[in-house]
């Protein structure tokens, strides 16, 4: 059951975003503080009482955000002036600490959010910093209880493009339904594919979704590669290294293939988002490049979020494809200034600006 009611505000919604309500803790550690610790792998899950001691640990010595992919794209879309709102599940087993930090944290960004209430604890995800290494572990808690029941209907009816977080795809249910009621009205879901993981189970799904239903896809570099050797069904792999490499790889190999599942439609389109190297859309049977500028990251949490929160927010305003990838681009890299999407919404005026014309 949705805690927080704001049904009445629903005319201001354009962007609905759906997904893992997690808090995101970045702290700065040492790697044998992580190897005691267990977190030996770059990605990995960890208990839900291994999290908690870590937490226990930590506090005071780290830094809180809301996280989650669908709620960092609501938080950025919302300062880019876009009326954004967040569906998701926070826990009842924490005393509400975790959980209302998560819900302050998107209210203070403009977005609304619609929160149901988990048995667990709300979900977790640790960033942590060793040197120029980053390891995350993450602890999903209650945001994993969330069903297709709290999908809102008469929300999705008045926005105009509704976020997915591609770790849904695990729960079919929930995945179809969200599909069938944007569909019902006509409007597209943009789905970040979340993970060379997932991707790797699920592109016959994705593929699948695609040609039912009215799509935006976003994935990196590395999950394009994947996508685009899961689609051959070949069992020589392609094993690019740096991003210049990947980035002639896609270009020169992927984009071919992946832009006849785009021909004589608007959708699906097809976003790849090459980090430093920029972005490539394939649309309506059409490949677009546009390259950026790279920086030094302080780290790049968030960014592949933010990219899609200014894509979004382009596409909702009637922008070309060009000019949506080129924001997602520019927005992007103002979010590796700073630790996952805690960011003064002042540092993306000029954006919203420039958006609103």
């Amino acid at each position: 059951m949705i805690i927080l009611l704001e049904l009445g505000m629903t005319n201001a919604i354009e962007l609905l975003c759906i997904g893992n309500a997690m808090v995101d803790v970045f702290a700065d550690v040492d790697s044998d503080w992580l190897d005691r610790h267990g977190i030996t792998e770059q990605v990995q899950h960890i208990s839900r009482d291994e999290a908690q001691r870590i937490l226990d640990e930590l506090r005071g010595g780290a830094v809180f955000s809301s996280g989650g992919a669908a709620a960092n794209v609501a938080k950025i879309a919302s300062m880019l002036n876009t009326g954004t709102a967040f569906i998701g599940c926070v826990g009842s087993a924490d005393n509400g600490d975790l959980a209302t930090l998560f819900e302050k944290d998107l209210r203070s960004a403009g977005v609304i959010p619609f929160l149901t209430a988990g048995k667990g604890s709300t979900g977790l995800c640790f960033i942590f910093t060793a040197g120029s290494e980053t390891r995350i572990a993450a602890s999903p808690g209650a945001a994993t209880e969330l069903t297709e029941a709290d999908i809102s209907e008469e929300l999705i009816s008045g926005a105009e493009a509704v976020v997915l977080d591609g770790y849904m795809l695990d729960r079919r249910p929930f995945v179809q339904q969200a599909l069938r009621l944007a569909d019902h009205r006509g409007i597209p879901i943009a789905l970040d594919v979340a993970s060379v993981f997932q991707i790797q189970n699920k592109t016959e799904d994705i593929l699948q979704y695609s040609r039912n239903y009215p799509m935006i896809i976003f994935m990196n570099a590395d999950e394009s590669i994947v996508f685009y050797d899961t689609i051959r069904k070949d069992a020589v792999r392609n094993e690019a290294t740096g991003e210049r490499e990947k980035e002639m790889l896609i270009l020169r190999e992927i984009c071919p293939v992946l832009k006849c599942i785009t021909e004589g439609e608007i959708f699906p389109v097809i976003v790849i988002k090459l980090g430093g190297r920029g972005a490539v859309v394939l649309a309506g049977g059409n490949i677009y490049h546009e390259e950026a500028f790279t920086i030094i990251p302080r780290n790049t949490v968030g960014a592949g979020d933010a990219f899609c929160a200014a894509f979004l927010t382009a596409w909702i305003r009637g922008k070309p494809i060009r000019e949506c990838a080129a924001m997602g681009n520019k927005v992007a890299r103002k979010i590796l200034e700073v630790p996952g999407t805690r960011i003064n919404a002042g540092k993306l005026k000029t954006f919203a600006k420039m958006l609103s014309k």
